[in-house]
Protein backbone atom coordinates (compact mmCIF):
# COMPACT_ATOMS: atom_id res chain seq x y z
CA UNK A 1 0.00 0.00 0.00
CA UNK A 2 2.90 2.33 0.74
CA UNK A 3 4.00 1.95 -2.87
CA UNK A 4 0.59 3.01 -4.20
CA UNK A 5 0.44 6.04 -1.93
CA UNK A 6 3.99 7.13 -2.71
CA UNK A 7 4.63 6.30 -6.36
CA UNK A 8 1.13 6.46 -7.86
CA UNK A 9 -0.32 9.21 -5.71
CA UNK A 10 -1.27 11.52 -8.59
CA UNK A 11 -3.02 8.84 -10.64
CA UNK A 12 -4.90 7.18 -7.78
CA UNK A 13 -6.12 10.21 -5.86
CA UNK A 14 -6.90 12.65 -8.66
CA UNK A 15 -10.61 13.28 -9.38
CA UNK A 16 -11.74 10.99 -6.57
CA UNK A 17 -15.40 11.27 -5.59
CA UNK A 18 -15.43 8.83 -2.67
CA UNK A 19 -12.92 7.19 -0.35
CA UNK A 20 -14.15 4.14 1.57
CA UNK A 21 -11.64 3.01 4.18
CA UNK A 22 -12.10 -0.22 6.12
CA UNK A 23 -10.65 -0.58 9.62
CA UNK A 24 -10.41 -3.92 11.42
CA UNK A 25 -11.77 -3.16 14.89
CA UNK A 26 -9.44 -5.79 16.37
CA UNK A 27 -6.34 -4.82 14.41
CA UNK A 28 -3.13 -5.10 16.39
CA UNK A 29 -1.49 -2.54 14.13
CA UNK A 30 -3.86 0.36 14.65
CA UNK A 31 -1.09 2.98 14.47
CA UNK A 32 -0.05 1.66 11.06
CA UNK A 33 -3.68 1.60 9.91
CA UNK A 34 -4.07 5.24 10.94
CA UNK A 35 -0.81 6.15 9.21
CA UNK A 36 -2.06 4.73 5.90
CA UNK A 37 -5.46 6.33 6.40
CA UNK A 38 -4.02 9.77 7.02
CA UNK A 39 -1.68 9.36 4.05
CA UNK A 40 -4.76 8.77 1.91
CA UNK A 41 -6.44 11.84 3.39
CA UNK A 42 -3.37 13.98 2.70
CA UNK A 43 -3.47 12.82 -0.92
CA UNK A 44 -7.19 13.62 -1.14
CA UNK A 45 -6.66 17.11 0.25
CA UNK A 46 -4.00 17.67 -2.40
CA UNK A 47 -5.80 16.17 -5.40
CA UNK A 48 -9.52 15.76 -4.58
CA UNK A 49 -10.39 18.04 -1.68
CA UNK A 50 -14.16 17.67 -2.25
CA UNK A 51 -14.14 13.87 -2.02
CA UNK A 52 -16.46 12.22 0.49
CA UNK A 53 -14.89 9.96 3.10
CA UNK A 54 -16.57 6.91 4.62
CA UNK A 55 -15.02 4.66 7.26
CA UNK A 56 -16.17 1.13 7.99
CA UNK A 57 -15.21 -0.10 11.45
CA UNK A 58 -15.43 -3.74 10.51
CA UNK A 59 -15.74 -7.07 12.36
CA UNK A 60 -17.85 -5.53 15.11
CA UNK A 61 -19.31 -8.98 15.76
CA UNK A 62 -16.00 -9.87 17.47
CA UNK A 63 -16.58 -7.17 20.09
CA UNK A 64 -18.66 -8.20 23.15
CA UNK A 65 -22.20 -7.02 22.58
CA UNK A 66 -22.33 -4.89 25.72
CA UNK A 67 -19.23 -2.97 24.56
CA UNK A 68 -20.01 -2.44 20.88
CA UNK A 69 -21.83 0.87 21.12
CA UNK A 70 -19.15 2.53 23.24
CA UNK A 71 -16.22 1.14 21.26
CA UNK A 72 -17.75 2.25 17.98
CA UNK A 73 -18.52 5.71 19.40
CA UNK A 74 -14.94 6.11 20.62
CA UNK A 75 -13.52 4.99 17.27
CA UNK A 76 -15.91 7.24 15.35
CA UNK A 77 -14.92 10.31 17.37
CA UNK A 78 -11.23 9.48 17.00
CA UNK A 79 -11.57 9.19 13.22
CA UNK A 80 -13.42 12.49 13.01
CA UNK A 81 -10.64 14.19 14.94
CA UNK A 82 -7.87 12.62 12.86
CA UNK A 83 -9.66 13.35 9.57
CA UNK A 84 -9.97 17.12 10.03
CA UNK A 85 -10.44 19.19 7.88
CA UNK A 86 -12.21 16.48 5.86
CA UNK A 87 -15.57 15.29 7.13
CA UNK A 88 -16.11 11.58 7.61
CA UNK A 89 -19.10 9.29 8.07
CA UNK A 90 -18.43 6.06 9.94
CA UNK A 91 -20.33 2.78 10.15
CA UNK A 92 -19.87 -0.18 12.46
CA UNK A 93 -20.13 -3.27 10.26
CA UNK A 94 -20.07 -7.05 10.25
CA UNK A 95 -20.64 -9.69 7.59
CA UNK A 96 -22.87 -11.57 10.02
CA UNK A 97 -25.72 -9.06 10.27
CA UNK A 98 -27.42 -6.30 8.31
CA UNK A 99 -24.90 -3.56 9.19
CA UNK A 100 -22.67 -4.02 6.14
CA UNK A 101 -25.64 -3.94 3.76
CA UNK A 102 -27.03 -0.83 5.46
CA UNK A 103 -23.66 0.91 5.27
CA UNK A 104 -23.23 0.27 1.55
CA UNK A 105 -26.83 1.33 0.87
CA UNK A 106 -26.28 4.58 2.77
CA UNK A 107 -23.09 5.24 0.82
CA UNK A 108 -24.80 4.60 -2.54
CA UNK A 109 -27.71 6.86 -1.58
CA UNK A 110 -25.36 9.67 -0.58
CA UNK A 111 -23.83 9.65 -4.07
CA UNK A 112 -27.11 10.22 -5.89
CA UNK A 113 -27.60 13.80 -7.09
CA UNK A 114 -30.92 15.42 -6.17
CA UNK A 115 -31.82 12.52 -3.89
CA UNK A 116 -34.51 14.66 -2.21
CA UNK A 117 -36.33 14.98 -5.53
CA UNK A 118 -36.12 11.21 -5.98
CA UNK A 119 -37.55 10.61 -2.50
CA UNK A 120 -40.40 13.07 -3.11
CA UNK A 121 -41.34 11.34 -6.37
CA UNK A 122 -41.09 7.92 -4.76
CA UNK A 123 -43.45 9.00 -1.98
CA UNK A 124 -45.91 10.33 -4.56
CA UNK A 125 -45.69 7.06 -6.51
CA UNK A 126 -46.33 5.10 -3.31
CA UNK A 127 -49.40 7.22 -2.56
CA UNK A 128 -50.81 6.88 -6.08
CA UNK A 129 -50.34 3.11 -6.05
CA UNK A 130 -51.97 2.87 -2.62
CA UNK A 131 -48.93 0.77 -1.71
CA UNK A 132 -47.67 -0.07 1.75
CA UNK A 133 -44.10 0.44 0.59
CA UNK A 134 -42.09 1.15 -2.54
CA UNK A 135 -38.38 0.28 -2.66
CA UNK A 136 -35.87 1.39 -5.26
CA UNK A 137 -32.91 -0.99 -5.71
CA UNK A 138 -29.65 -0.54 -7.56
CA UNK A 139 -29.87 -3.00 -10.43
CA UNK A 140 -26.63 -4.96 -10.00
CA UNK A 141 -26.04 -5.07 -6.25
CA UNK A 142 -29.65 -4.72 -5.09
CA UNK A 143 -28.59 -2.16 -2.54
CA UNK A 144 -31.43 0.10 -1.46
CA UNK A 145 -31.24 3.52 -3.09
CA UNK A 146 -34.41 4.90 -1.54
CA UNK A 147 -37.79 3.82 -0.25
CA UNK A 148 -41.20 5.20 0.64
CA UNK A 149 -43.22 3.61 3.43
CA UNK A 150 -46.86 4.30 4.33
CA UNK A 151 -47.35 1.81 7.17
CA UNK A 152 -45.24 0.14 9.82
CA UNK A 153 -44.02 -3.17 8.44
CA UNK A 154 -42.24 -4.22 11.61
CA UNK A 155 -39.10 -5.95 10.33
CA UNK A 156 -36.23 -3.45 10.31
CA UNK A 157 -34.04 -5.96 8.43
CA UNK A 158 -36.51 -6.49 5.59
CA UNK A 159 -34.45 -4.70 2.93
CA UNK A 160 -31.44 -6.95 3.40
CA UNK A 161 -33.65 -10.05 3.49
CA UNK A 162 -35.49 -9.08 0.30
CA UNK A 163 -32.22 -8.23 -1.43
CA UNK A 164 -30.74 -11.63 -0.55
CA UNK A 165 -33.87 -13.45 -1.75
CA UNK A 166 -33.81 -11.64 -5.10
CA UNK A 167 -30.08 -12.21 -5.61
CA UNK A 168 -30.47 -15.92 -4.86
CA UNK A 169 -33.38 -16.11 -7.30
CA UNK A 170 -31.32 -14.33 -9.97
CA UNK A 171 -28.51 -16.82 -9.38
CA UNK A 172 -30.95 -19.73 -9.81
CA UNK A 173 -32.16 -18.18 -13.06
CA UNK A 174 -28.64 -17.86 -14.41
CA UNK A 175 -27.84 -21.48 -13.51
CA UNK A 176 -30.83 -22.61 -15.56
CA UNK A 177 -29.81 -20.24 -18.39
CA UNK A 178 -32.87 -18.06 -17.87
CA UNK A 179 -32.76 -14.28 -17.77
CA UNK A 180 -34.18 -12.60 -14.70
CA UNK A 181 -36.58 -9.78 -15.57
CA UNK A 182 -39.34 -9.50 -12.99
CA UNK A 183 -40.73 -11.14 -9.88
CA UNK A 184 -44.23 -11.37 -8.45
CA UNK A 185 -45.14 -12.81 -5.04
CA UNK A 186 -48.78 -13.08 -3.98
CA UNK A 187 -49.87 -14.30 -0.55
CA UNK A 188 -53.13 -13.98 1.42
CA UNK A 189 -51.61 -11.10 3.42
CA UNK A 190 -49.65 -9.12 0.83
CA UNK A 191 -48.44 -8.96 -2.75
CA UNK A 192 -45.00 -7.84 -3.92
CA UNK A 193 -44.10 -6.86 -7.46
CA UNK A 194 -40.55 -6.30 -8.70
CA UNK A 195 -39.82 -4.81 -12.09
CA UNK A 196 -37.05 -2.95 -13.87
CA UNK A 197 -37.55 0.80 -13.70
CA UNK A 198 -34.48 2.20 -15.47
CA UNK A 199 -31.31 0.72 -16.90
CA UNK A 200 -29.76 1.02 -13.43
CA UNK A 201 -32.65 0.34 -11.06
CA UNK A 202 -35.42 -2.03 -10.05
CA UNK A 203 -38.55 -0.95 -8.21
CA UNK A 204 -40.51 -3.13 -5.79
CA UNK A 205 -44.10 -2.35 -4.82
CA UNK A 206 -45.62 -4.02 -1.74
CA UNK A 207 -49.39 -3.89 -1.23
CA UNK A 208 -51.69 -5.49 1.34
CA UNK A 209 -54.89 -4.76 -0.60
CA UNK A 210 -56.13 -8.24 -1.67
CA UNK A 211 -57.91 -6.79 -4.71
CA UNK A 212 -54.62 -5.76 -6.29
CA UNK A 213 -53.16 -8.74 -8.08
CA UNK A 214 -51.43 -7.21 -11.08
CA UNK A 215 -48.68 -4.63 -10.90
CA UNK A 216 -49.59 -3.22 -14.30
CA UNK A 217 -52.83 -1.90 -12.81
CA UNK A 218 -50.71 0.72 -11.02
CA UNK A 219 -48.37 1.68 -13.86
CA UNK A 220 -50.78 4.25 -15.30
CA UNK A 221 -49.86 6.45 -12.33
Amino acid sequence: MENYIASQRDQIFRNVEVLIYVFDVESREFDRDIHYYQSCLDALIQHSKDARVFCLVHKMDLVPENQREQIFFDREQDLKRRSHPLKTVSFGTSIWDETLYKAWSAIVTSLIPNVQVLETNLNAFCQHCDADEVILFERTTFLVISHATRRNLGDIHRFEKVSNIIKQFKLSCSKSQAQFQTMEVCTPKFSAFLQGLTSNTYVMVIVSDPTICKYNQTTRY
